[in-house]
């Protein structure tokens, strides 16, 4: 992979030797305190990290993940979600395996991935080690063969001749996911089933909260429940798979998924769309939401088995939209086999093992990782600052912007285009002395200083103390 640190005054060409390997502070460090005041205080500086069981390993096990745990402890890694670790229906299945989001029984572990006592030695390893462990919950559906389909076949959607159906569309017309059937939410003792199953993972398996799949199909009024009834057992982290801001607003989710964003990232990459997109689209994404913060990403398991690679769809910016991932806006997501630079696309419903050919990219990751629990400004939320967009001389080609919080700031350039570019910044406010995290070099920003870039190169600049 190759990293660009060309700076016109420094000419800068030094690798990666910031602290990218160094340990970041563990969440136990983070929380002995401040969990008396606020027992979720720690998502403050979090990030988290997908887990696909499945395809981490050949065994693709719980034991052989949990060999994993060390060295993710190490890249920097705070919270683990593990994508739905269920059995998996064999009815209508698709693919050897089918998929993780069939559920069989929402209370149960995949024997192909291990036992219950093995999965809760995982929790309780990363606990150890100061991490959090969430899961995948499907409330939107479960697989054909889930006992409720026979016992409550009223808790699932029906169409006109009383047929249990899969999941349909505003319009009448399938999704596809001809693999599950759908759940009706007008029916009170299903929802409460479904909550009293995610009680018992926080309750007896100790999880520390869900990432909540196609969030958005399900009725907001059943998360406001789910978020009542959970923290009745202790205070849970809560992500939505959506972009709705009543999941949010409502207190039922800290997270949702920045797709917008993603999707604009995509379309710079490919030319469809230029740098001014992503002011445009924070100016207009930040008036929906009055809590929480949005997860930032340039890949997932939808996106690598659908879409494509990060370097499928990014190219020779992976690295720069990386940078843009976690230093803006949000909480950044690493999926599994990123940190690797997994250039496939991982089949969904079959094993396709993750190719760990060495770590090449876990280095940047991990100095991305540190420089956000380090750096106050780049906490998520009300924790941290909102992105000050630095106007410059060349915004269609360049994207610039600032945080500053409390004694933090950090600048960040990025040319997302892959022509090389000169730009200068306007004004006067980022003045100062500075660190290029990835040349661990000092330099002095002044007023109209002026850059030249190369392809999809990125600059990340700290304040100096």
């Amino acid at each position: 992979m190759r990293i660009f640190l060309n700076l016109l005054t420094f000419s800068l060409l030094a690798g990666l030797c910031f602290p990218a390997c160094s340990e970041g502070p563990s969440n136990e460090e983070m929380t002995m305190e401040d969990t008396i005041k606020d027992p979720l205080d720690w998502v403050k500086r979090a990030n988290i990290y997908e887990v696909n069981i499945r395809q981490y390993t050949p065994e693709g096990t719980f034991n052989a993940f949990r060999a994993h745990l060390p060295r993710l402890k190490e890249m920097g890694v705070d919270i683990l979600w593990l994508m739905p670790i269920y059995p998996i229906s064999k009815e209508n299945r698709k693919g050897s395996l089918g998929s993780y989001y069939a559920v069989t029984d929402y209370t149960k572990v995949n024997p192909n991935f291990g036992t219950p006592a093995e999965f809760k030695a995982v929790v309780d390893e990363a606990h150890s080690l100061g991490m959090k462990v969430i899961l995948d919950w499907v409330a939107n559906h479960t697989g054909w063969d889930n006992p409720w389909i026979t016992t409550h076949p009223d808790w699932y959607t029906k169409n006109d001749k009383g047929e249990i159906t899969d999941p349909l569309g505003k319009d009448g017309k399938s999704y596809g996911w001809t693999d599950v059937a759908d759940l009706n939410f007008d029916n009170v003792e299903m929802r409460q089933a479904q909550i009293d199953a995610m009680k018992y993972w926080v309750r007896d398996m100790d999880v520390d909260g869900f990432r909540c799949d196609v969030a958005y199909e399900v009725p907001d009024d059943f998360w406001v429940e789910v978020r009542a009834q959970l923290d009745s057992i202790r205070p849970v982290f809560m992500l939505a798979e959506g972009e709705v801001p009543a999941h949010r607003n409502s207190g039922s989710f800290q997270m949702s998924y920045a797709w917008t964003l993603h999707h604009i990232m995509n379309a710079i990459a490919k030319g469809e769309k230029d740098a001014t997109a992503i002011a445009e689209w924070l100016k207009e994404d930040r008036p929906k939401y009055e809590k929480g913060f949005h997860m930032q990403f340039i890949t997932n398991h939808d996106e690598n088995s659908w879409n494509g690679t990060e370097f499928e769809r990014l190219g020779e910016g992976v690295e720069t939209f990386a940078v843009l991932a976690f230093t803006f806006d949000g909480m950044p997501l690493i999926y599994s086999g990123q940190e690797a630079g997994m250039n496939k696309r991982l089949r969904f419903f079959d094993k396709d093992t993750i190719d760990w050919d060495g770590y090449p990219m876990q280095a940047f990751y991990s100095t991305l990782l540190q420089l956000k629990h380090d750096n106050k400004a780049l906490w998520n939320g009300d924790a941290g600052a909102e992105p000050e967009i630095l106007s410059n001389s060349n915004e269609k080609a360049v994207f610039s912007f600032m945080r500053e919080k409390d004694d933090d700031r950090v600048v960040v350039v990025l040319n997302l285009t892959s022509e090389p570019q000169e730009v200068s910044l306007s004004g006067d406010d980022y003045a100062g002395d500075y660190t290029n995290v990835f040349a661990n070099r000092s330099l002095m920003l002044t007023e109209d200083m002026v850059f030249q870039l190369n392809p999809w190169d990125y600059l990340v600049l700290v304040k100096s103390e």
